[in-house]
């Protein structure tokens, strides 16, 4: 089973190195991409960790970094977004994404979320078939749009009562 840990702004290598490790294995996964978490340093890494009501959650499996997620307040006041999910080649297939989701979801609901929100690249059908696992639905509304200028992200929600 993997251990998860709570990260703070002083955690902000492991988070940096798990990230960079994320966009490194899937780069496709993510709107941003590994240039653009290049610049910027320990300042900019320390306050992506210090987001007002955020979550930041790495994943350890046998004491060594495995995954992450993040957890962030949506633009309602009862709505939370999970962000950055990732698990490492190693430990994919061992319930570690399955953990993490669930560790956002506590979170969402002990801050008061009452819906649980995420965006997917299209085409990322292991996301997709683990978050539909997980309960989320997708919504209707059109997401941000991609580089392209014309795909847009696809959003799913998660009812949290």
């Amino acid at each position: 089973m993997p251990t998860l840990r709570t990260l703070t702004a002083d955690d902000w290598p492991l988070w940096r190195d798990l990230r960079l490790a994320a966009l490194t294995d899937a780069p496709h996964a993510f709107k941003r991409g590994l240039a653009d978490w290049h610049r910027g340093g320990e300042e900019r890494w320390r306050a992506r960790l210090h987001l007002p009501g955020a979550l930041h959650v790495a994943a350890l499996l046998d004491g060594l970094p495995v995954g992450l997620v993040g957890g962030v307040p949506g633009e309602a006041d009862d709505v939370r977004e999970l962000r950055s999910l990732w698990v490492g080649p190693r430990a994919r297939g061992r319930g570690v994404a399955d953990r993490l989701i669930e560790e956002v979801e506590r979170w969402a609901r002990a801050t008061g979320g009452r819906t649980l929100r995420l965006a997917v690249l299209p085409g990322n059908e292991p996301a997709l078939a683990l978050y539909h696992r997980h309960g989320f639905v997708p919504l209707a509304e059109p997401g941000e749009p991609l580089d392209d200028g014309v795909t847009r992200e696809l959003l799913l929600a998660k009812p949290l009562t």
